[in-house]
């Protein structure tokens, strides 16, 4: 043990099916031994390593492991690892059932090192374009409603997009005629008073 281990890791490992145990463990030493100060947490349920930043995590399912490295898209891949990530798991290393499934020991710390690099150097990730929403469209149904209340008519028009697209995708995304029938009448009062969808969670 070493000042660095989480006693939350222990427990998720302990709780791990008996397949996953070694698997958890076997990687964790590893992680350990190419990046000495690296430290151990719990991030979306399941352990991350951190170095200058995330540098990796792993995770047990009912059947299988996972393991991935946090800026695997701008590592060198020199094995083709990598060029694995997303297609039958997440991480980079597909289905993990057993020690087989991984890499050779030298191999994975040779990664290991290359991510706690990246990191200690600050190599950011390339930022994702933002995608552009497509124009908001309003179905026949909520214009015929909003043209039969000339308040709600009125508010609805000065709404913001975003405000708007609120209102139409609550009620074009209910599963019964009548959730719409009910989420729709809901939406013609609060719209009638100037209310976002969402007014009881906006700062005051």
């Amino acid at each position: 043990m070493t000042k660095s281990n989480d006693p939350r890791i222990d427990a998720y490992i302990a709780r791990s099916a008996p397949f996953a145990q070694p698997i958890l463990q076997h990687l964790r030493r590893l992680i350990h031994k190419a990046v000495p100060d690296v430290e151990e947490t719990m991030k979306w349920s399941f352990p991350h390593f951190d170095h200058h930043g995330i540098m990796c995590s792993m995770a047990a399912f009912k059947e299988h492991c996972t393991f991935g490295f946090w800026k695997a898209s701008v590592m060198e891949d020199p094995h083709g690892i990598l060029q694995r990530v997303g297609e039958t798991a997440m991480g980079q290393f597909g289905r993990i059932t057993s020690l087989d499934d991984l890499p050779d020991d030298a191999i994975l710390l040779a990664y290991l090192r290359q991510a706690a690099r990246l990191n200690a150097e600050g190599v950011k990730l390339p930022t994702k374009p933002k995608q552009k929403r497509k124009p908001l469209k309003v179905p026949g149904f909520f214009k015929e409603a909003l043209a039969k209340n000339s308040k709600a008519l009125r508010a609805f028009e000065q709404f913001t997009p975003s405000h708007k697209r609120e209102y139409v995708e609550w009620v074009t995304e209910a599963k019964t005629e009548g959730t719409r029938e009910k989420r729709l009448a809901t939406s013609l009062k609060l719209i009638a008073t100037g209310k976002s969808r969402n007014w009881k969670y906006e700062r005051k």
